[in-house]
């Protein structure tokens, strides 16, 4: 009897042991499923391991001369069923999604409620641009040059308003029509650029550059407008782009020569210049890049082959740097240069920015605006403003960091 109930207890005890090690088991596994199936430990320094830096930076710029949609435009545009989108409607062609900015000469103010008929406007050479174009204009173009013997059409007032205007549908502006403000010249602007990171990811950008407009139509620029340019160059690009010089001539004059150049001298870049409605010679100055005019972009000049031909100027920014954050704070930096009057300029000051090492490439796309609206130019109008800017021998002369694509 002690035997068998020694036997009976052993049992009881292998019972007891075997469902004690059932959960221990199921408890093991239950710990094991939930650390293959919860979140995953976060690896040491995987802050570090995620982080993507900008490597280098890139702009494909589109330069143009003279942009209008007053006058015969607008009575073009109105009689059109496209109306407002008129102007604008063959620029496709032109493979905007190519560029990462668009940037013109505005040859008139925009005021809103003011009717001038075309027959008006040819008399008095008072201009007004309807700002109802304004949301098909900013599909296309990044800023204006406001630099011109037109922008004070509608007077001081008038010019306020269109600043204004610009800024609702946030096409950034610099230049005034007089050019004895210098505080107006230059404005830093947020240029659009494609961003390589270290990774090789691609993302869109903006970094800061100074463009500086002139008017020169009435006066040569004061020396003091020029050496304006100089506070901006230490820090970043500056393209001007002067407005002078006789009209329907196919070459500058010396005073208009003398002057471009003094603006490569004052710490310009690039020189891109317009308002003789046609096209004019280009030059190496200095290994530079100048362009004495772009000719008509946008105008309702039909009459001659000269007026409805123009030169735009494709300019390619390009800078790397793998092995600082500069890149980085200057991107940082470009999202709040943007706005008018910003203080984009001192705040790179204060961080003491190194200017970056900008290459730069140029090259030509041909337009013309005949039969009323702008699209590209034939083989043969691209081979006539290529010789007509002595495209050829220009960058044969240019220097590093200037050259052509």
């Amino acid at each position: 009897m002690l035997e068998d109930k020694r036997r009976f207890n052993r049992r009881i005890w292998l019972v007891i042991l075997g469902l004690i090690l059932v959960v221990l088991g199921a408890f093991i596994v239950a710990i094991a499923w939930a650390n293959t199936t919860g979140a995953p430990e976060t690896p040491i320094n995987s802050s570090v391991n995620n982080k993507v830096n900008p490597t280098s930076v890139s702009s494909n710029i589109l330069f143009f001369g003279n942009t209008f949609w007053g006058r015969y435009i607008d009575d073009w545009s109105m009689a059109s069923k496209l109306k407002y989108a008129y102007p604008f409607s063959r620029l496709n062609e032109l493979d905007r999604n190519q560029y990462n900015a668009w940037i013109s000469g505005l040859e008139c103010p925009l005021v809103s409620g003011l009717h001038i008929s075309s027959a008006e406007m040819d008399n008095t050479l008072t201009f007004n641009c309807s700002p109802s174009y304004l949301p098909e204009a900013a599909k296309w173009f990044t800023a204006f040059t406001l630099a011109n013997n037109h922008t004070d059409n509608q007077g001081v007032a008038g010019f306020k308003e269109t600043q204004q205007n610009l800024d609702k549908f946030g096409i950034q502006y610099f230049g005034n029509y007089d050019p004895t403000i210098t505080d107006d010249i230059c404005e830093v602007i947020s240029l659009p650029v494609t961003v390589t990171n270290d990774n090789k990811s691609q993302i869109e950008g903006q970094i800061p550059i100074a463009i500086c407009g002139f008017h020169g139509v009435f006066q040569i620029p004061p020396a003091s407008s020029v050496a304006f340019m100089a506070k901006y160059s230490k820090y970043m690009p500056v393209i001007a782009m002067p407005h002078m010089g006789a009209e329907y001539k196919s070459a500058p004059d010396e005073l208009k020569i003398n002057f471009y150049r003094s603006l490569i001298d004052g710490g310009a870049d690039v020189v891109l210049g317009d308002h003789p409605h046609w096209i004019q010679p280009s030059e190496s100055y200095k290994g530079h890049l100048i362009v004495y005019s772009m000719g008509n972009f946008m105008f309702d000049q039909q009459d001659t082959p000269e007026v409805v031909r123009s030169a735009g100027i494709r300019v390619v920014l390009k800078t790397s740097d793998d092995k600082s954050d500069l890149i980085g704070k200057w991107l940082a930096l470009g999202v709040k240069c943007g706005t008018y009057k910003d203080n984009c300029l001192a705040l790179a000051q204060k961080q003491n920015l190194k200017k970056l090492d900008i290459k730069y490439q140029f090259g030509v796309v041909g337009t013309n605006d005949g039969d009323k609206i702008v699209k590209p130019a034939t083989p043969t109008q691209q081979t006539d403003i290529l010789n007509r800017l002595q495209w050829q021998s220009t960058v044969k002369q240019l220097q590093p960091p200037y050259s052509s694509l």
